[in-house]
């Protein structure tokens, strides 16, 4: 397209040029008596006559390929419809295996010890372990993720369904999934934290406290 329009310009400015050199001659041959001043006789060389006819079939070229590419970014966009279409049954799918998942799983239990609170169970004492995976639930919520991840690469939210009788944890107020760390002060009132919610990347060494807990230390100090 690009080429045919520069080929078109060149073109049409040749003609224009050619045509005004035409009229200046006729001009002065009608002034020197040599052409007759009827309109009907007076015409441009078969030159420029060429040059329009020229100029005329480009034009019909670049029409058509327009048309050409139009057809073929619709062919792509109806392509793109049906792919959308099998994205959502899929993740239709998943949602709903996600949530015989969690039915059947037991909502009562936490992963590691950890009881609906939140909070460590008396087994685990201050011996308890800084990161855990999740529970069979948490797992088929982490498998829906992935999938949902994998049939929305936009990065949107998606509402995925979650047993209500699942506890929450972290920041976000979500349930558990992943790796996850456990704030060492005692008291502290969400306890276990998402690494990505906190921003680490790997499991800290030594004690570890929450920004919330951290502040509040701090504080303390400082009196």
């Amino acid at each position: 397209m690009r080429d045919l329009d520069k080929s078109l310009l060149e073109i049409v400015r040749q003609n224009e040029q050619r045509c005004e050199q035409e009229i200046e001659e006729i001009k002065r041959g009608v002034r020197a008596g040599n052409i007759t001043p009827d309109t009907s006789l007076i015409r441009f060389s078969d030159e420029a006559l060429d040059e329009q006819k020229h100029s005329i079939r480009i034009a019909d070229e670049k029409v058509a390929l327009a048309i050409q590419a139009y057809d073929l970014v619709d062919s792509h966009i109806q392509q793109l419809d049906q792919y959308l279409k099998r994205s959502d049954e899929e993740l239709r799918r998943e949602r709903e295996n996600a949530a015989a998942a969690a039915a059947a799983a037991t909502p009562s239990s936490s992963p590691d010890g950890i009881t609906k609170s939140g909070k460590p169970s008396e087994g685990g004492g201050r011996g308890r372990k800084k990161t855990r995976l999740a529970t069979a639930a948490a797992a088929a919520a982490i498998a829906t993720e992935v999938a949902a991840a994998a049939a929305n690469p936009t990065g949107m939210e998606l509402d995925l369904p979650v047993d209500p009788n699942e506890p929450t944890y972290c920041l976000c107020n979500q349930v558990s999934y992943g790796e996850m760390v456990a704030c060492d002060n005692p008291d502290c009132k969400i306890e276990w934290f998402h690494f990505g919610c906190v921003g680490l990347k790997e499991q800290p060494k030594g004690k570890w406290y929450c920004s919330d807990c951290a502040a509040l230390k701090n504080r303390r100090k400082g009196r």
